[in-house]
């Protein structure tokens, strides 16, 4: 039986002291239910901002890999529809299950390094590239079960997983998301192997869609205040096919439809395989609660308490939950996207009810490869014009949830070390390249790296204070 928040509503809108202050004036909150014409539209701009990162996961693993055309079409086809099932359940609730707050679900790209490993030294040892496949779903099933036993014991960290440490966290997610959005206004990994990448034509075409995208997200006409993302990709689309720019030629190798084959690659398992995925799992667990705390904040939620613990907690029994359904659906872990929360203070719409919209537009993109084919033409520095924006918001929306507790000189060191140490891997990645794999595993994101400095700090920095309500911090004291 799905449990809902409405229930608790009242509860939660009782406590002020957990909930940041986040002026970002939402039109509609995590519960109410916008108009249907309204949630699609809404929608539509989480799918368009989380589209590309669903499918580049499994494009970059299969072409390493050596995977055929026509299954690499499945899979990609496959994270899609598991997408949509997973969102759902992280949206709708069931149970225990998801956090109940508007969290999208994509394939993650924490995995990359090591799956792409496991399936290269299958294939090195005699492997078919089916059997590599069926290794490397098997590896990620079993390795789910990590994060779903994990997310039963995480309410015993409140007192380490403190606003400054959640704060941080959604910060770095924000500023080394940055990264990516830019790199795509200049033209992405295309522009760089036919060398326009930062070029005139891409730059001006990037900037023109966060233009209007920020014109619009300001405007007091909420249709254009919602539709900013959506708009701003479209006129930014046409005008670059006007300009020649988006190239809709592989829509003819598409098949009309294409319905799910649970365990088409079998399962096969290793432990040596097994123990970095078993890693990563953890360190997606602290992704997730940092891009839910994210999701809390703007959307006007509590970022600690009771109510706050319970979502989280829900949240990462959904993503090891879902895990588990993307690898029988012959794909890789999925986990809650961050990019989305950007849309959400974009929009000003935080209803869960949305979520339901994309869930059911990611099953259909999954089920009909031409219309998926229609949206993966959008070029790169259209894409990253839009994302630009979103992704300093999510920056920003850390850095409130970290004021909101007060900060003293250890908050400060906490949040600047972590910061420091998260964004160098960031931006200096080669520093890793000569190091073990498990040190490159676990130290390669940022998030995981400023995660885990922020958590280590909190606890072995003397004089803990105990955590302030946002009316305590920002009231001054008496000399």
């Amino acid at each position: 039986m799905a449990q809902s928040d409405s229930g608790s509503t009242l509860v939660e809108k009782d406590l002020s002291a957990d909930t940041v202050e986040y002026n970002i004036g939402l039109l509609y909150g995590l519960d109410d239910k916008p108009p249907v014409s309204e949630a699609a539209f809404v929608a539509l701009q989480h799918v368009l901002a989380s589209f590309v990162g669903i499918i580049t996961p499994p494009i970059i693993i299969c072409g390493a890999l050596g995977v055929d055309p026509v299954n690499t079409s499945i899979i990609i086809s496959m994270s899609l529809f598991a997408s949509g099932i997973s969102t759902f359940i992280q949206c709708r609730r069931f149970g225990p299950v998801g956090s109940g707050l508007l969290s999208l679900q994509g394939t993650s790209f924490a995995f990359l390094g090591p799956i792409i490993a496991i399936g290269s030294g299958a294939i090195d040892g005699g492997a078919t590239v089916e059997q590599a496949l069926g290794l490397i779903f098997g590896c990620c099933l079993f390795g789910s079960a990590i994060e779903i036993i994990l997310s039963r014991f995480l309410h015993l960290a409140q007192q380490i997983i403190t606003p400054v440490v959640s704060g941080t966290v959604v910060m770095i997610i924000g500023l080394s998301l940055i990264k990516a959005g830019f790199f795509s206004l200049a033209g992405g990994a295309i522009a760089q192997q036919n060398e326009t990448f930062g070029s005139t034509q891409n730059l001006l075409l990037g900037l023109m869609v966060l233009a209007i995208v920020v014109v619009l997200t300001l405007s007091n006409n909420r249709f254009f205040r919602m539709g900013a993302i959506a708009i701003g990709l479209i006129m930014g689309y046409v005008v670059a096919a006007f300009m020649g720019m988006v190239n809709l030629s592989a829509l003819s190798q598409l098949p009309l439809i294409r319905l799910p084959m649970p365990l088409r690659f079998g399962l096969d398992f290793n432990f040596a395989a097994f123990l970095p995925i078993a890693l990563l799992y953890l360190i997606t667990a602290v992704e997730t609660i940092g891009d839910l705390t994210a999701t809390s904040a703007v959307s006007g939620e509590p970022v600690r308490g009771r109510i706050y613990f319970r979502r989280i907690k829900g949240g990462v029994l959904g993503d090891g939950i879902n895990s588990a359904i993307a690898a029988f659906l012959n794909t890789f872990p999925n986990t809650t996207f961050s990019q989305n929360n950007g849309v959400i203070q974009m929009t000003g719409v935080a209803s869960r009810y949305v979520g339901f919209f994309v869930a059911g537009i990611f099953t259909i993109l999954g089920l009909f490869p031409i219309i998926g084919g229609i949206f993966q033409a959008i070029p790169q520095p259209v894409l990253g014009g839009a994302t630009l924006v979103m992704f300093g918001s999510i920056a920003v929306a850390g850095l409130n949830i970290v004021a909101s507790s007060g900060l003293d000189r250890r908050s400060m060191i906490i949040v600047a070390v972590s910061l420091g140490l998260g964004l160098s891997v960031v931006y200096t990645p080669e520093v890793l390249a000569d190091k073990p794999v498990l040190i490159k595993n676990v130290f390669s994101s940022g998030i995981s790296t400023g995660g885990i400095t922020a958590i280590l700090l909190n606890v072995i920095l003397p004089g803990q204070p105990a955590v302030k309500s946002h009316h305590e911090a920002s009231t001054p004291s008496e000399a």
